[in-house]
Order: structure tokens, then sequence, then C-alpha cells
């Protein structure tokens, strides 16, 4: 395992995400503890010691679960990280409650790095209130938070307007990072205005929920032959450890074989050449088409329809990126009549709670006049 400093720690380069835990009959809210159990025993043998979770992370269940997992190793011997779930406003009237209640769950009297969760456009107002930094900052005096940062999905003018008013405080910075995103969500200047402060960042979605762990055939042969040996996986996390100021990338993995693919790619620090990163960019301009869903699901919670958002725009990727090709046609004969995306009825709940802000009522409508088109 390769290892970053972070002040006077050494952190594993590679962080257990327990966003995408593994569930039980696809239930993202039934934690599979056994199997959960079992991969962060592996993580810890193979030296992976920074673990990630938050509040609403599998409907609130990912604290919980990762507390009673995490109780059976040493507390110095791993880094915990988690969040105030500030992405509802309706949480700020609670900051006590839900602080002592992570501690609760996490069964700690301590949180290693805690982060002020997913600011964006939704809630920087409630953010810039100074109440909410005001009780982080006692929790830190208090010694109940060792190092304070912020994780943001939003625009790099929200963004900016969170570091006017808030980076003295903050000790590091959670951020959206891969190949693909360094134009298509302005990772590439968000990285700037972070350098601009000297404030160091953790990278959330390396893979874009998986999206990059597979590319279109002619991408992928133009990869494979410049390294034969490197997974497509792999490549994400070799063009992140070109960052030195990135001191730990977070992958979200749910099953074993991810979590052994991905240690082995830790092993060894080789970052992508120059050559390599042109290839890495060329590609991603040939696939920027769709939209930027990570599948975190934070818009299924308000759908009046319970339409299954991430899933059809996923279909919806697929379709452009393919030209209308086989698997989304498949993939969307098999939603419900009722559940398909042409029964949206653009109320903009979900969009308002959308991280990367995609226009989910324009994409379905899209999606929906393509697939009259093949009829």
């Amino acid at each position: 395992m390769q290892y970053k400093e972070f002040k006077d720690l050494r952190l594993s380069a590679l962080g257990f995400g327990a966003m995408r835990l593994p569930v039980i009959d696809g239930d993202e809210s039934r934690i599979d503890e056994a199997a959960a159990a079992e991969m962060v025993d592996f993580a810890m043998k193979s030296g992976i010691n920074y673990f990630d979770t938050a509040w609403g992370y599998h409907s609130e269940n990912s604290e919980t679960v990762m507390g009673r997992i995490l109780k059976a190793y040493s507390r110095e011997s791993f880094y915990l990280a988690t969040k105030f779930p500030g992405y509802d406003p309706e949480n700020l009237n609670r900051m006590e409650e839900i602080f002592s209640r992570q501690m609760e769950k996490l069964q700690t009297d301590y949180f290693d790095f805690y982060l002020v969760h997913n600011v964006c456009e939704v809630n920087i107002e409630y953010y810039l209130n100074p109440d909410l930094m005001e009780f982080l900052r006692e929790q830190k005096a208090a010694g109940k938070i060792r190092h304070l940062g912020f994780s943001v999905h939003g625009t790099l003018e929200t963004m900016k307007r969170f570091l006017e008013a808030f980076s003295e405080e903050m000790e590091f910075c959670q951020i959206q990072l891969n190949w693909f995103d360094w134009e298509f969500q302005d990772a590439k200047a968000k990285v700037e205005l972070l350098r601009e402060y000297g404030i160091p960042f953790i990278v959330m979605e390396p893979l874009r929920g998986g999206k990059l762990a597979s590319l279109p055939a002619d991408a992928e042969e133009k990869l494979k032959a410049l390294r034969p040996d490197e997974t497509i996986p792999a490549w994400s996390f070799r063009y992140l450890q070109s960052f030195a100021d990135a001191f730990v990338v977070l992958s979200g993995m749910s099953n074993m074989a991810q979590l052994k693919e991905n240690i082995k790619t830790f092993e060894t620090d080789a970052p992508v050449t120059e050559e390599e990163e042109k290839a890495l960019y060329k590609i991603a301009d040939s696939l920027k088409k769709g939209v930027p869903c990570t599948a975190c699901r934070y818009c299924t919670t308000a759908c009046p329809k319970g339409l299954d958002i991430p899933h059809l725009l996923y279909l919806y990727n697929e379709y452009l990126f393919t030209d209308g090709g086989i698997i989304a046609k498949l993939g969307i004969s098999a939603v419900p009549e009722d559940k398909k995306p042409s029964t949206c009825i653009s109320c903009g709940k979900c969009e308002r709670l959308c991280p990367q802000v995609i226009p989910v009522s324009l994409a379905f409508r899209e999606f929906t006049e393509k697939l009259k088109e093949d009829q």
C-alpha cells in the first residue's frame, strides 16, 4: 500500500468509502454486514487505514454498520471520517443532536476528519450562516474533531463563496476528480482554486460511480495499447496518482473483487505520463454526451412517482454513448410502465437535491422522445 502525508499523519493512498457497501437483495438500505465486515478486515490487513462514511449513506445505516465493524479494531489503528448533513437545511436546527448521534452510531468519542457535506447551490446560503461553523469550532476545540474540512459538488462560484467565508477553518477539501470531469465538471478550476488557498484534497468519485470502470471497446483498445497489463479501473487511479496534493483517493467498493483489484493498483505508484494523460482527455471528449450522474441517490428520496432516477439516467447515458445500442433498449424494456422516464411530472424536487445539478426532467423528456423515434 502506498501512503501519503497529511500534516503529521500517514494515510493510506486508497481510502475505504462506505457509500456503496454490499447490500441484501439489491436494497441499498439493507447492508450485508457480514460481507462488509470481511471487506473491512481485508482492507485493514492490506494497509488501508482511512475509512469514510456519512449520515445519509445507505439510508442512514452506513455509520451504524461501520461503527459496529470498526469497533473490533484499535481506535488508533485507523482514521475515521464522517460528515455533517447540511444538504438538508432542516438539519442545521439539529446540529448538537446529529453530531452526538453520529458519535453513538460510530462508537467513538472523536472524528479524525469531519466534513461539511456537499456544499452546493441548494445549501450555500444556509452553510454561510455562522452558527454551524461556530459549533464545529467548539467541537474541534474540545478534541471531538481532529481535522475539519468540506466536500463540494457545487459550481466553482459556490465553492469560491464558501472558501471566502471559511478558508481559515478548512484544512482539506473532498472533491470529485477524475480524468472525465477534469473539464466536464470544472474539476480543473476547482483544483486550481484549492491550490490558491493551499488546501490539500481528498478525491471522491474517481470512477464516477463506476462509470469509468468500463469504456467503449475502441477506447479500451487505445488504453490497452499504452499499458497492456493495466485494468481499465486502474487507469483512473493512475491518473490521480499524478496529483501530489491528493492525499487520499476514496473508492466506494461493493465487493471483495473490487477491493482486491484496487489494493493491487495502490501497491505501486505509477502515475500516467503526459502522453497517457492526453489519451485520457481525448477519450473523455468522445464520451461527453449525456449527464454526469454518479448514482448518489439523493434524488430518489424526493421523487413523488418513485422513479429509480439514477438507473434511468444510466440508461439514458448508455443510449447516448452507444447511439441507441441494445443494452439501453433492453434495460428500458425491463422497467415497469409506471416507472419509465415518460412518467416524470417535471416537479423539479429531484433537481433541487442533485449534487451534480442535473436537469433530470429535461433528460427524461429527451430520452422519452428518442425512445419514441426508435419505435
